[in-house]
């Protein structure tokens, strides 16, 4: 006689997942590493988060402008990368490091970005001297480097060089989020998605505009409120006034 394989009415009541043992999974290996890494940051340091959201229109209209001038039209998150970049050079305080109490202000910009990896993992190398890293070149660089980070080709210095990172979770819905320090780093910038926003037009009416989240963590050990707010200020300020031709030369080499 065959078995009754038909879910029972308990069954059906429970909902799906009835009857499955839990899964565990071991906090241990490259997990358990980013685990201790993430669980010191909070512990030692002292985190604080601005928040902020800046009009995407002229970026958009930069990459119309690429596409008129039979240039390849830069990808938003490219074109963050670069302006995070140059706003970090009048702002050293953020492009530090702080270990053994001593603050290290570091001349060139090893940018670290956040890579996720199977088993959802997360790494952060870094683009060494990215201030020398034109518009044109980023993407291919930012592409091996994600290559070689899922490949387990990265070294130590590469896993450990950054000196500021940004973690871009752009194509989710999440607008701000508060990311968290990647040690001994002092600051990491938080990219998050874009809305479609009402904002005032000047003439005490609104306007319909994309809005892209940007979330800056900082360590107030080392960087005070209203400095860090100004670099926020101030990249807001180099996205939502970026002039259509500011990269053609960058993007023709």
């Amino acid at each position: 006689m065959p078995l009754d394989t038909q879910p029972s009415a308990a069954d059906e009541a429970a909902g799906p997942g009835a009857g499955q043992e839990p899964r565990e999974i071991p906090l241990r290996g490259m997990r358990g590493m980013i685990a201790t890494k993430m669980r010191e940051s909070l512990q030692s340091t002292a985190q604080l988060t601005h928040h902020a959201g800046a009009e995407l229109g002229a970026v958009q209209t930069l990459r119309e402008h690429c596409r008129g001038a039979g240039l390849t039209p830069p990808s938003v998150q490219d074109l963050l990368l670069r302006l995070v970049v140059q706003t970090l050079a009048e702002f050293p305080a953020l492009n530090a490091t702080l270990e053994d109490n001593c603050i290290t202000e570091h001349p060139a910009v090893h940018l670290g970005l956040a890579v996720p990896l199977p088993d959802d993992l997360l790494l952060a190398p870094a683009l060494f001297d990215a201030q020398a890293i034109e518009l044109g070149t980023l993407p291919g660089a930012r592409r091996d480097m994600v290559e070689q980070a899922s490949a387990g080709k990265l070294g130590v210095r590469e896993l450990t060089g950054a000196t500021f990172t940004v973690s871009n979770l752009g194509r989710s819905r999440v607008h701000h989020f508060t990311p968290i320090l990647n040690l001994p780093q002092v600051a990491i910038l938080g990219i998050g998605g874009i809305e479609a926003r009402m904002v005032p037009d000047g003439d005490g009416g609104g306007r319909a505009a994309e809005v892209i989240g940007l979330s800056l963590t900082f360590d107030h050990r080392a960087v005070n409120g209203a400095p860090a707010a100004a670099f926020l200020d101030r990249l807001v300020e180099r996205i939502e006034r970026l002039a259509p031709d500011a990269f053609d030369h960058e993007l023709r080499h």
